[in-house]
């Protein structure tokens, strides 16, 4: 499996190899030992997520609060989605930027994110089917976003998605700028103290 580091710290891509015959193709879309090496830690996961959406739904920018956040390790099993990694914590050299990995059914990428990093993702065909693995169960009264239409993050989402579409929950969430004012952002020196603790 290669490995690539994002621009953004404590994000990484994970290609597979993929072995083809006359019945289809077998692939590892994951290897703890190897995820474990790049991030200095266990990744335990603790719930299985799936979605699937239409072209052109728009799902994020969301993340859980430090401590314990929500580490996510992300796959697209059916189509293909263009799946952000935004650097939402206070202090970071790479605060308020993101990066871009196409996940889909052909390469078939999955995308690591650390504890504190927003996720986001446009639909880029109908049935768009993502498989999240998490470090933590869903807690509501610690889930957050920031909307990602956010003028200050600027995420460039792809013509081929068309009209996004988000939930009125997303639509409704505050900027960047709002956020950090209420005080709903996680600081970087604090997620990176977490990542030590669980080594």
């Amino acid at each position: 499996m290669h490995t690539r580091p994002l621009s953004i710290p404590g994000a990484l891509e994970f290609t597979p190899e993929q072995y083809r015959d006359d019945r289809g193709l077998f692939f590892e879309n994951y290897r703890f030992e190897s995820l474990e090496e790049h991030i200095g830690h266990p990744f335990t996961v603790r719930q299985g997520n799936t979605s699937v959406s239409r072209r052109g739904t728009v799902r994020g920018i969301h993340y859980a609060l430090v401590p314990p956040g929500q580490a996510k390790y992300v796959t697209c099993a059916r189509g293909a989605v263009l799946d952000y990694v935004v650097d939402l914590r206070v202090g970071s050299p790479a605060f308020g930027t993101w990066d871009a990995v196409r996940l889909d059914d052909v390469d078939r990428r999955a995308l690591y994110l650390a504890e504190g990093l927003g996720h986001c993702f446009v639909a880029l065909t109908d049935d768009a089917t993502v498989s999240y693995s998490v470090s933590e169960v869903y807690n509501p009264q610690r889930e957050v976003g920031i909307s990602p239409l956010a003028p200050e993050i600027a995420l460039e989402l792809p013509a081929e998605a068309g009209d996004p579409l988000l939930s009125a929950k997303d639509l409704a969430a505050p900027s960047l700028a709002e956020a950090r004012e209420r005080g709903m952002l996680p600081d970087y020196a604090e997620c990176l103290a977490y990542e030590r603790s669980l080594a």
